[in-house]
């Protein structure tokens, strides 16, 4: 499975499965747990946006420099 089709399956989901699947996490890793998990996945997903911006902002300078 390729992360487009990831996405597509994550695009077209609901708000009785987004339920289904917070009651399953609940579940699995108990209330205790889950907010770790979450900030977790929230510093990931932040790391991973920096990091995407870098090598974006790194290219849009290479090609300015380029063009001159």
């Amino acid at each position: 499975m390729n992360l487009a089709s990831i996405l597509l399956f994550l695009g077209n989901m609901g708000g009785s499965e987004m339920i289904l699947i917070g009651l399953a996490l609940l579940l699995f890793f108990g209330g205790k747990k889950l907010p770790e998990l979450m900030k977790g996945l929230g510093k990931g997903i932040r790391e991973f946006n920096d990091a995407k911006n870098e090598v974006k902002d790194q290219i849009n300078k290479e090609l300015d420099e380029t063009k001159k």
